[in-house]
This record gives C-alpha cells, sequence and structure tokens, in this order.
C-alpha cells in the first residue's frame, strides 16, 4: 500500500470511528479552502475534459438512487485528489477513492428525491489544481411529496438548525404556505421559531436566538394527505427527535488572537490562537461544528499552492473540528506556537496548540458554536459552506418564511454553491 493510500485509510478509519461526522465521508486529502477548494492565489482550471460521471447525458432526467456514483480519470495525464458528494442540507455521500486516484465511487445510498452538488478536485502533471462541479437530482421515490428531517437523532449543540428537505419542488407561495404550516416543531423548553425556505426543496428551522441548553426537540410532518398543488398530494414522513447538551459557544477574536469559550454563560477557558493573514483572513460571523476529524492531512497542492512556494504546506493536523465543508478548522497547529497569542500567520483556520486543540475537540460537539470577530474577512454566508444560520437577524429569518415574510420569490431554483474566498 502507498503512503498516500495509508494516510487515506487510516484518515477513514478515525474519521467513522469517531462517529460524529454528519452525512458523510470526504474521500482523499483536506485542506482549508474554498468552496470549490482553491486559495486566493490560485483558480483550479476546468477539469470538465478530464473527469468521467456515471451520470453523463444524463441532463434533463434524474438519476436512479439506488446505483452508485462514480467518477474516473480520462486519460492518464492528472488524477482525482478530492470527492465530495453533499445534499441541500450539507449531508455527505461516503465514498471510496483508490490509491492510484483514478476512480471514486460512492458507498452509500443516495437519496430518492434528492438533489445533489458533486465537487471534483484533479491534479494534473504539474500539480495544478482542476475542478469539475456537477448538479444532478435523483428520482423521487413516488408521486407524493415526502419530507427528510435533519440532523439524524442525538444531541446536539444549541446553535443545530433543523433541515427539512423536500422530495419535490414547490415553488408557489400558496403551496409553501400549506407546506410549512404542515411542518411542525415543538420544544420543551417552549421557544418561538420559524421555518426559512432557502430554495424551493429546502428549509431551515431556528428559533429567535440559539435552543435553550438541555432541550428536547421533536419535528413532525403533518402533510400526510394534504393537497399542496394540483395533483400533487402530501406523503408519510419520518418524525425527528434530537436534544441540545450544554450551551457552549467558542468566540474568536481576531485582533487579540484569543478564543473564549463559555458554558452556559461562564468562561471555562480563554485560549492563545492564530487566525488568518492578509490574503487568507478567517471569515467572520457566527458558524456551527459540523464535523470532528481526530487526524486530517492538510496540503497546499490541493487547494492551488504551488508545491515548493512560500505559501506551500503538507501537514498532519491533529483534533480537527470543521466549522464550514469548503474546509475551515479549529485546529492544532504546533508549527505556529510561537505566534499563538500574538499574530495571526494560518491560511485562515484557527490554530492552537496541540493540548488546547485535544481539548477542544474532546469538549465540543456538533452544533456548537464557533464565532469569530475582529477580522478582516467576510461574513459567513447563511447556507451555502455550512450552518451560518444565525448570521441573519430575526427580521430577515422570517423574511423566509412563506407564512410571515415574502418566502424565496416563485420559481427559484437550487441556491447556487457560493464561490467564497479562501481560508486556510
Amino acid at each position: 500500500m502507498s503512503h498516500t493510500s495509508r494516510i487515506r485509510s487510516e484518515r477513514i478509519r478515525l474519521v467513522l470511528g469517531s462517529g460524529m461526522l454528519i452525512g458523510g465521508l470526504v474521500a482523499g486529502a483536506a485542506a482549508c479552502g474554498d468552496a470549490d477548494g482553491h486559495p486566493l492565489s490560485a483558480k483550479p482550471y476546468d477539469a470538465s475534459d478530464q473527469i468521467a460521471f456515471s451520470g453523463d447525458g444524463a441532463e434533463g432526467r434524474k438519476l436512479d438512487p439506488d446505483q452508485p456514483l462514480e467518477v474516473s480519470a480520462r486519460g492518464g495525464d492528472g488524477r482525482i485528489t478530492d470527492v465530495t458528494a453533499t445534499d441541500a442540507a450539507g449531508h455527505r455521500i461516503r465514498g471510496a477513492l483508490n490509491a492510484e486516484g483514478t476512480r471514486w465511487r460512492s458507498t452509500s445510498p443516495l437519496a430518492a428525491g434528492a438533489r445533489y452538488t458533486l465537487r471534483v478536485s484533479t491534479e494534473d502533471e504539474d500539480g495544478a489544481p482542476g475542478l469539475r462541479v456537477i448538479e444532478f437530482e435523483t428520482k423521487p421515490a413516488d408521486g407524493f411529496l415526502r419530507v427528510t428531517f435533519g440532523p439524524d437523532a442525538g444531541t446536539y449543540g444549541v446553535g443545530q438548525p433543523i433541515t427539512a428537505e423536500l422530495s419535490r419542488p414547490v415553488r408557489s407561495r400558496e403551496a409553501r404556505g400549506r407546506v410549512e404550516s404542515s411542518l411542525k416543531v415543538s420544544s420543551e423548553p417552549r421557544v418561538a421559531g420559524a421555518w426559512h425556505w432557502v430554495d424551493d426543496k429546502t428549509l431551515h428551522y431556528r428559533p429567535r436566538t440559539y435552543w435553550p441548553a438541555h432541550a428536547t426537540v421533536e419535528v413532525r410532518s403533518a402533510l400526510e394527505g394534504v393537497k399542496v398543488e394540483g395533483s400533487l398530494y402530501g406523503g408519510s414522513s419520518k418524525p425527528l427527535r434530537i436534544r441540545t447538551g450544554a450551551r457552549l459557544e467558542a468566540v474568536t477574536d481576531a485582533r487579540t488572537h484569543t478564543m473564549t469559550v463559555k458554558r452556559d454563560g461562564k468562561v471555562i477557558r480563554k485560549l492563545p490562537v492564530t487566525t488568518g493573514k492578509p490574503g487568507f483572513d478567517t471569515r467572520n460571523g457566527v458558524k456551527t461544528i459540523l464535523a470532528k476529524e481526530a487526524f486530517v492531512r492538510m496540503r497546499g497542492t490541493s487547494v492551488g499552492i504551488a508545491e515548493g512556494s512560500a505559501e506551500s504546506y503538507d501537514l498532519p493536523v491533529h483534533w480537527a473540528a470543521r466549522v464550514t465543508w469548503s474546509g475551515e478548522y479549529v485546529h492544532a497547529a504546533p508549527w505556529s506556537v510561537g505566534s499563538q497569542g500574538s499574530a495571526n500567520v494560518s491560511h485562515g483556520c484557527t490554530g492552537m496548540s496541540t493540548a488546547d486543540a485535544k481539548w477542544f475537540f474532546e469538549t465540543v460537539r456538533i452544533g456548537d458554536i464557533v464565532k469569530v470577530v475582529g477580522s478582516a474577512g467576510e461574513t459567513m454566508t447563511p447556507f451555502d459552506n455550512g450552518f451560518g444560520d444565525w448570521n441573519l437577524n430575526w427580521e430577515e429569518w422570517r423574511e423566509g418564511s412563506a407564512l410571515s415574510g415574502s418566502g424565496p420569490r416563485e420559481g427559484d431554483g437550487p441556491a447556487s454553491p457560493a464561490r467564497l474566498r479562501p481560508q486556510v
């Protein structure tokens, strides 16, 4: 087994062993970068001609969810370095990339009536990064409108939104109102909240402020038998129950190079950190923990930094808590301990000592709040790179409701993936 293959196998073992990833697994090496996996300094070339997809030629029709996805490299002048398949709610499809980087195949089933974005990163003979982005939908299970709630049942941080993925698009305001009024959310203790239409198949639900600590949240659909519009009726859907843990908030001040961690409003630790340097500034705003990975290999070449350049890196990274799908983490950075607490020297991630990162990793859970202030970076976007829902104020949030606000305009399609500024 090659060195790269051993690293990949170890990463898969650690991530799956943690049992904490929402959705699935990224195959291949990971690094901090933007939604398309490239930094400010380099834009990936269009790799469409180098990548074959099992759904090629299926434009205008939906794919069979019972069939696996396959991606392969055409010719012999390059290889696949990373593949992600993500639905509109941020859930990932697991998959495996062979050691040669020539073929990737999904290993977990696709959902019926779902929309996916497949991002395939490549590397040519000279190490230049390429990218092919593929969007596709799967066939619905039947003619009924069904709802899949997320996340999976379990215990989460108080920043975790509820997601609802519809099996069919709903575009008119009247039909959206019928759907929205049939999606019931209750909590103990009780709090006010609202649904927000992200696009014509995806809704998110959150309270005005974060969920209460140690709450129980139950979600169900009352759509079965309801006429949505025309000949479309609601079908049965599986309910969801989650709990929240303590209210844990980690606030990073990029100006003072410190992270303050609070539990239920009380400071439990202050950590010296480093954030993104100029040109790689960390995103401001509220994010949530999306996944916890005990080991990640981060390489500059996977995000377009030329090997041998001043910004090049190839590092084993431990105790990594992911806060964006594009690759921003809170992680151990023993190489920058001398700058932690005094300077920003990273490529966008929040770095800390190994001991502090291990403590943070073991303390936080998925859905916990990570907020960045004082950075020169842009503000975290609400929906296309993780859960930035809390960066909308309550009035803006309610505007996305078909019952209390305007909601998305009729005919809105899927939310397009943002071309975000890179961070490492």
